[in-house]
């Protein structure tokens, strides 16, 4: 049976105490039957002769070491065991090269314990030594290990090596220890490994991981003659903090210079132009896969697909995939998440039910695709399709779903998702967490969203602030969401989206100093005004009863949406604008924007404040005859208020019998407030019955006001 690791002091000290005899030399024939095989690759009977040796001597440790590097290669762990079994059963005292390459070869056929067992029982180190067993823990995904031997490794006092520092340095990024990562280039510094292109790498690598993104360009600029390795390396840094312009400018210097790209390098250039929706230089990308000869890399092919397809030009993408000859599960779920993404759901679906196999990807491209278009019965029923089909459930599943509970209003679902996660262990996972948040805050479950949200402490970020902040002043709660935005002020820095929702909160309670400070802080810091905000501010304004402020702010040179026009034409009818408001009303029509139910609430109250009843009437009828809008509640109550309270009494009476449904209390009590006062005898005793009969208990009589009444009977 062949011998582990742990048996190497055992059998050193049974050979230092074993009589010696005279050596006698190995069996040349065996040797070159071994070395034979070697040649040939056949490592299973090159093994078999070693094991099958009666020699008592050692091989050459030439042999032993080309042994060592063809298990090493073939992952045999096996066969790489029962090597070591031999030289350290025949050999007195074997070299600690040797050992060395065989804690190598045990780390590369993935058995940490075996490397970490010959390494204790070693009974000489040098510094190749400590560099095999500290990258084998790097490897093996043991940083903290390896951090730790090299700890006890400069303790001894034995100078790391290049490679060493490369492990370690690769460590630190990936436990994000930046401190750490910082010491280690200064002893690269003092050491005089400065112009290593491979630890200039990794140095740029960890600045990166850990968000330092300018000191990982500075040291990148340090590289003297960075290799293809660097240069896909700062790319992938700059996409990876969001910063794809600068990604892609790196990969087109890199260009310049005449360095050939690796494919993950133009893989991550396609992802950064998508990023930032930038076609042209994406198709100039994909000019140079040709020239290069890259297009037939399914790597590079399946982001050139995605590329196209977040750029919305789905139909170049579509020709990409159809022409490709070797489609695998990322090429298949890259073109339906472009359907799904573009909102072309019943093409995404099509593509999806034709995919030979699927993944979780696959699953929650199309699921979020219907999320992301609201599409809430139908993400259900995915859901549901899903898990009856495949096992393959993750966090995004479930952070989705929970999206799906938040659009639905469905707390109870949303509570089941909750303790599954819970139980399965998705709970600390930060998307999961803020879509947990989310659904609380958005079902106003505001104190189970509170105590979540404390729970997440640390974990937090500004999609967590964001979420609750935004559930307190979408649940009448502004004061809360004032008080969460000034603590938020302290963990995170706000932008576009919590302005927007605090300036809501801010119109909600008419807390107009806050929103002008708000507004004042955006423009000293630079944020973007962009149509969101502009609304929020117009909103803000004209709630606060600062017309002239909304105006200008509707004013300023840049696009508008329907939700802005919308809220000016309201804010103007609110305040005693209703001519301008009009005026509105006939510039968005001008400008081809669609007027929607909101818009036409907004022009009615401006004819009501006006006195413009015709026009008003012309409006009304407009809204369904040239746009599509059938009438609410609210568009009759206007039309109500607008004939009662200038006088148009029999034209009141006449719209109410044509309504397609019989008036509302609150309507009747205006239509009887009218009639008493312009003198309508007949609609305001029908008006009366219909309120006494809802309300027995507290009944009204009808009297015509005297002119100089001012109490109703």
């Amino acid at each position: 049976m062949a011998a582990t690791a742990a048996s190497v002091l055992n059998r050193l000290i049974q050979n230092a105490i074993r009589p010696r005899k005279p050596s006698k030399p190995t069996n040349k024939s065996l040797t070159a039957s071994i070395l034979h095989h070697l040649d040939s690759g056949d490592l299973r009977r090159a093994v078999a002769a070693v094991a099958a040796s009666a020699s008592a001597s050692p091989f050459p440790d030439s042999v032993y070491a080309r042994l060592f590097q063809l298990c090493s290669s073939r992952r045999a762990l096996v066969e790489a065991r029962r090597v070591e079994s031999h030289l350290i059963a025949f050999s007195p005292s074997p070299s600690t090269f040797l050992l060395n390459r065989a804690i190598e070869t045990y780390a590369n056929c993935g058995s940490l314990r075996d490397a970490r067992e010959l390494f204790d029982e070693m009974p000489q180190r040098d510094g190749g030594s400590w560099n095999a067993i500290i990258g084998a823990c790097f490897h093996a995904d043991q940083p903290e290990e390896a951090l730790s031997l090299f700890s006890r490794m400069n303790r001894s006092g034995i100078r790391p090596k290049d490679v060493t520092l490369a492990s370690v340095l690769g460590c630190c990024a990936d436990l994000l220890t930046l401190f750490l990562a910082k010491q280690i280039h200064g002893l690269i510094l003092k050491l005089g490994f400065c112009l290593n292109v491979i630890l200039g790498t990794s140095l740029v690598d960890v600045y990166g991981k850990c968000w330092v993104i300018d000191d990982a360009r500075r040291m990148f600029d340090s590289i003297l003659n960075p290799n293809a390795v660097s240069w896909n390396v700062i790319v992938r840094r700059y996409l990876e903090v969001g910063r794809g312009k600068e990604a892609v400018i790196m990969f087109f210097r890199m260009i310049k210079l005449g360095i050939k790209p690796l494919n993950f390098t133009v893989s991550n250039a396609l992802m950064a132009c998508s990023d930032i929706s930038s076609l042209k230089e994406g198709r100039q990308v994909h000019g140079m896969v040709v020239k290069i000869g890259f297009a037939g890399d399914n790597v590079v092919g399946n982001s050139l697909m995605e590329m196209y397809a977040k750029c919305d030009v789905l139909e170049d993408a579509r020709r990409l995939f159809d022409q490709s000859t070797s489609k695998d599960v990322v090429s298949w779920t890259s073109m339906v998440s472009g359907y799904a993404t573009c909102g072309r759901i019943d093409e995404a679906e099509a593509l999806f039910e034709e995919m030979p196999e699927r993944n979780a990807v696959s699953w929650n491209a199309m699921l979020a695709g219907y999320v992301r278009y609201f599409h809430w019965d139908k993400a259900m029923d995915f859901f549901n399709r899903m898990r009856r089909e495949t096992e393959e459930t993750n966090y995004v599943t479930l952070g989705l779903v929970l999206n799906i509970c938040a659009g639905l209003l469905d707390l109870d679902r949303g509570k089941q998702i909750h303790g599954f996660a819970y139980r399965h262990g998705f709970c600390s996972n930060l998307f999961f967490s803020n879509a947990l948040l989310d659904m609380y805050a958005k079902n106003g479950c505001l104190r189970s969203a509170e105590v979540w949200f404390l729970n997440m402490a640390c974990q937090r970020d500004r999609i967590s602030w964001n979420s609750l902040i935004s559930g307190y002043a979408c649940h009448r709660r502004s004061e809360k969401a004032m008080c969460a935005f000034s603590e938020m002020q302290w963990e995170t820095t706000p932008n576009e989206f919590t302005f927007g929702t605090v300036l809501a909160a801010c119109a909600n309670i008419f807390l107009l100093e806050h929103g002008k400070q708000i507004h004042g802080y955006m423009i000293r810091n630079g944020f973007e005004m962009d149509v969101i905000i502009r609304g929020a501010l117009v909103d803000m304004y004209s709630k606060c009863r600062l017309i002239e402020y909304s105006i200008k702010v509707f004013e300023m040179e840049s696009s508008r949406d329907i939700v802005l026009w919308n809220s000016m034409v309201l804010g103007c009818a609110y305040n005693g604008r209703g001519e301008y408001s009009l005026e509105l009303f006939e510039a968005m029509r001008k400008d081809g924007i669609i007027a929607d139910n909101v818009t036409f609430i907004g022009v009615l109250l401006a004819c009501i404040s006006e006195g413009y009843v015709n026009l008003g009437r012309r409006y009304f009828d407009l809204m369904s005859e040239e746009y599509g809008v059938i009438p609410r509640v609210e568009h009759y109550e206007c039309m109500i208020e607008l004939l009662g309270k200038h006088g148009f009494m029999v034209e009141l009476e006449d719209f109410i019998e044509h309504m397609p449904f019989d008036p509302t209390i609150p309507m009747w009590t205006r239509i009887f407030d009218c009639c008493r006062e312009h003198g309508s005898r007949k609609l305001g005793e029908r008006a009366a019955r219909c309120i006494n009969e809802s309300n027995p208990l507290n009944p009204v009589r009808f009297e015509v006001l005297s002119p100089e009444s001012s109490v109703y009977t």
